[in-house]
């Protein structure tokens, strides 16, 4: 065998370890968690049913199972309301952060005089204000939304800003020799380089929104104005329904886990062709 010969062969080899390694990433990436759960749910049963923890303790997931299919038409509706609030505070979050860290590049005056109250909003705990929007904003669902959307709102902001200034300083001289205007320099420079910076504050927001939805409800809940999962946990601890409380629980933490999961493919498909963080690299 010659050289030429050894060195193709084990080029294939290596090829061949990298995608069997590469195989076995994938398939470990979905067994693992689920065999966690599988055995989290077992040990769960197991130590209900042994013990003998009556279900307005700790229901076992069988008795979560049942009150999920039992109360679907109450767990439903409130699911949507909820899946509706954090995503209109997302939007809002969006669009308003985005708009506001333009305006703070473009303009210094404008970032000094808006930036401290942006920080207060952020800094305030939203508990704390969502009693004051229930007195003043007469929609519950409105209220909350506000509540949800002052969470959600900073981390657009601030990533945004920090990525519209982080463009490279050579490519913004380069940009002034050529005589770029200023919307040239935004689209062409500042957008790209914010990007990844926008798509993680987008990743913080998507759960924060969800977190600002969920304790807005229970505040503004506490009325009886009956929002969302939030809401109907909160009557179902009273009732001591376990059950219901529990399957709501659960209901929320899925409904983070789409959230995350959207928020993934969103990022893997604006900056997989070109950014450091989303291409491969050889091991």
């Amino acid at each position: 065998m010659n050289a030429k010969s050894s060195f193709t062969l084990t080029i294939d080899t290596d090829e061949l370890k990298r995608a069997r390694r590469e195989r076995i990433n994938r398939i470990a990436k979905w067994i693992l968690p689920s065999t966690v759960l599988v055995l989290s749910l077992f040990i769960w049963h197991f130590y209900v049913t042994i013990n003998e923890v009556p279900h307005y303790i700790l229901p076992g997931p069988l008795k979560v199972a049942e009150s999920t299919v039992t109360d679907w038409e109450i767990l439903w509706p409130a699911t949507l309301v909820t899946w509706r609030l954090t995503m209109w505070a997302l939007v809002m979050a969006v669009a308003g952060g985005v708009i506001l860290a333009v305006a703070f590049t473009q303009s210094r005056w404008v970032e000094m005089s808006f930036f401290p109250y942006a920080v207060i909003l952020q800094v305030t705990p939203v508990i704390a204000v969502a009693p004051l929007l229930q007195i003043y904003v007469d929609s519950a669902f409105l209220a909350a939304l506000l509540c949800a959307w002052i969470v959600a709102f900073f981390p657009i902001l601030s990533n945004t800003t920090i990525g519209l200034k982080s463009a490279d300083h050579n490519l913004q001289d380069l940009f002034s020799i050529y005589g770029a205007t200023r919307w040239q320099r935004l689209r062409y420079l500042a957008a790209p380089s914010a990007l990844p910076f926008f798509i993680g504050g987008l990743k913080i927001a998507g759960g924060l929104a969800l977190i600002g939805a969920v304790v807005a409800e229970f505040v503004i809940g506490r009325a009886g104005t009956g929002l969302g999962l939030a809401s109907t946990l909160l009557e179902a601890s009273y009732r001591f329904n376990f059950g219901r409380l529990y399957a709501a629980l659960i209901l929320i933490s899925l409904m983070g886990v789409v959230i995350f999961v959207i928020m993934s493919l969103i990022s893997h498909l604006a900056l997989r062709h070109w950014h450091e963080s989303a291409l491969k690299r050889e091991q």
